[in-house]
């Protein structure tokens, strides 16, 4: 698998595979990149629609150029625990950050939970989140109420008041019920429908069809969920040197 940026003849490839309809891990394999390169590069260049090779890569050259003038000459990245490449994690959560907008999260949502998930701890305050990311405290404000509302943070009270915002395992399953709850009205809505529209009709059957069908997924959903919880505090050994 190579390694390193992507070239221009191989964004010219991703244009012409986006063009012929070709999935990501179809342009992938034909790359020989890993499909997130391939994710990655297309959400953060104008999407599917409007991802343009020439344009992405003058964009990644002008990032890179940033990048250099914003580190002072002869200055290094800190130290990561457990011996990490510093590049290396920038890179993952980059990509992990690209796997949530893909799942319908924007941007900065997305910049933010990617940040909060990479962290040993699973928790960093508003200045820390700003910091790393390098934006405005309201947009880490806006960001966090976004991700509260769908139970992807919660908040914790730390040193001196200082709120901390926290991912933790019960998170995905607080998540998942919360999704699968969220058919229930119109599970509801669509079989009062049937009523009114005539059970046996075709409009009727639609509603009553979609409500049977949404009603098995959710009670499906729960029920996994329930019986998968234990999995969220399954411990794996952790290395000892964190350095």
């Amino acid at each position: 698998m190579p390694g390193g940026r992507l070239t221009q003849q191989e964004r010219q490839q991703i244009a012409g595979g986006l063009a012929d309809g070709l999935a990501y891990a179809e342009i992938a394999r034909r790359l020989d990149r890993p499909t997130s390169t391939i994710t990655r590069e297309v959400m953060r260049n104008g999407g599917p629609a409007g991802y343009r090779a020439d344009l992405a890569h003058r964009a990644t050259q002008q990032r890179t150029h940033r990048r250099k003038q914003a580190a002072p000459a002869g200055s290094q990245a800190l130290p990561q625990a457990y011996g990490r490449d510093a590049e290396a994690v920038r890179d993952y959560q980059e990509a992990l950050t690209t796997v949530f907008m893909t799942s319908g999260l924007p941007k900065m949502m997305a910049r933010v939970l990617g940040c909060l998930y990479t962290t040993d701890t699973g928790s960093l305050t508003a200045s820390e989140l700003a910091q790393r990311l390098k934006v405005s405290p309201a947009s880490i404000s806006k960001a966090i109420t976004f991700l509260e509302s769908l139970d992807l943070v919660r908040r914790e009270q730390g040193e001196r008041r200082r709120e901390r915002y926290v991912v933790d395992d019960d998170l995905w399953y607080q998540s998942m019920i919360r999704s699968a709850r969220a058919n229930d009205q119109f599970i509801e809505t669509a079989r009062q429908g049937v009523g009114i529209l005539g059970r046996g009709t075709p409009a009727a059957t639609r509603l009553e069809n979609a409500a049977s069908f949404l009603d098995f997924v959710s009670e499906g959903l729960i029920r996994a969920a329930e019986q998968g919880r234990e999995v969220l505090y399954t411990r794996t050994e952790t290395t000892e040197t964190k350095s």
